[in-house]
């Protein structure tokens, strides 16, 4: 039995409280990820202060096994590109 396309691959979406731009982005990123077969995490970016530093201006930030993939909106055309890969 072969692997679905996007199995093994692992997004998160780094959001924050209150944030209706991070509310839409994970409900795009679970949508694609469930229909590739791709695992999906949420991350609060103020609970690291590194994160914070490094990513809290551009949330929501989508992040393809760990590797920064885009912000601020879903591009769901380039995120499933990136998954089949």
């Amino acid at each position: 039995m072969s692997e679905q396309p996007g199995s093994g691959h692992a997004v998160t979406v780094l959001v924050r409280e209150q944030c209706h731009l991070c509310d839409e982005a994970v409900t795009a990123v679970r949508e694609i990820c469930s229909e590739l077969g791709a695992r999906c995490t949420t991350e609060d970016v103020d609970a690291d202060a590194e994160q914070r530093a490094e990513y809290g201006d551009r949330v929501p930030v989508i992040l393809v096994d760990g590797a920064e993939h885009g912000f601020w909106k879903v591009e769901p055309a380039r995120l499933r590109a990136a998954l089949q890969r």
